[in-house]
């Protein structure tokens, strides 16, 4: 067996090339018997093939936990990077595999690998899967919430931009920043131009910016029905102003940051944070 864990894994350091490997093959198809065979015959589980795609890589994008296993005892690097800069952890939060998340972060995956902005981050990945059981191991294991991606944003960017209102819900809740903007346009733009009242209500309900205006100068409110619920929603916020409970919760954020903030989680405002806003 052989085994590569005396130096750390860096982006480029590949190895040798390959074409798809018989270990590349069982991991994807979950062939267990097969990879354990070939592990204890000595075949290397770190071969690069094409892309720079390791045999984890392949296990974790189709959700196979017990070759993932296998290939982790067996010395896999739990942080290579395939030629785009993503990594096992983004493929398994990709896939949905909570299985697979956590054996790799228990062998060491970084939550938070140091991507360039152009790279999605494993929390925009199981957001933009609407996996809302990974984001919210994720989030409990110290994810960025505010990981920045070039083209699509942060990840309540992407959980509002692919209507997956659970996933929105967990980051707001961990403290996500409701009115974050990339090219000026907020999550509450995304989820207007979706239709998507719940998501409209929960992300105005944290504060988010009924008359902020994105690149082109349009409000969320722009990208709606006329008379349909969502459109309808945004007009009442935008003429009304916040409730106790909305600025409560503000206050809060903005006073205690993100630490405090997880703690609090969904709160009804009561007396305990009224009484201290009173006091500041």
């Amino acid at each position: 067996m052989e085994i590569e864990n005396a130096r750390p894994y860096f982006f480029g350091d590949i190895g040798c090339w390959s074409e798809r490997t018989e270990v590349h093959k069982a991991a994807s198809l979950g062939q267990t018997s097969q990879l354990e065979h070939l592990i204890r015959s000595g075949a290397s589980v770190n071969i690069v093939a094409v892309d720079s795609i390791t045999a984890l890589h392949e296990a974790c994008l189709r959700g196979q936990a017990q070759c993932v296993r296998l290939l982790l005892d067996a010395g896999a690097h739990v942080d290579a990077r395939n030629v785009d800069g993503s990594t096992p952890l983004c493929d398994a939060c990709s896939a949905g595999s909570v299985e697979c998340v956590r054996l790799l972060l228990d062998h060491g995956a970084k939550a938070d690998p140091a991507l360039t902005s152009r790279t999605a981050s494993p929390l925009h990945e199981a957001c933009m899967g609407g996996n809302s059981d990974c984001v919210k191991l994720l989030i409990a294991t110290g994810a960025r919430l505010e990981a920045y991606d070039l083209y699509y944003g942060t990840p309540l960017h992407v959980a509002c931009a692919n209507k997956h209102t659970d996933c929105v819900k967990e980051l707001l809740n961990a403290g996500a920043k409701v009115n974050a903007a990339r090219l000026h346009e907020t999550p509450l733009h995304h989820a207007a131009k979706n239709m998507q009242v719940e998501m409209v209500e929960t992300l105005l309900e944290f504060g988010a910016n009924v008359h902020a205006r994105d690149q082109h100068n349009k409000r969320p409110v722009d990208y709606t029905t006329p008379g349909s619920p969502s459109a309808t929603c945004l007009q009442f916020y935008e003429t009304n102003p916040m409730n106790l409970q909305q600025l409560s919760r503000l206050a809060v954020r903005t006073k205690l940051g993100t630490r405090a903030v997880k703690v609090i989680g969904q709160l009804e405002i009561p007396k305990l944070i009224i009484g201290y806003l009173c006091y500041q």
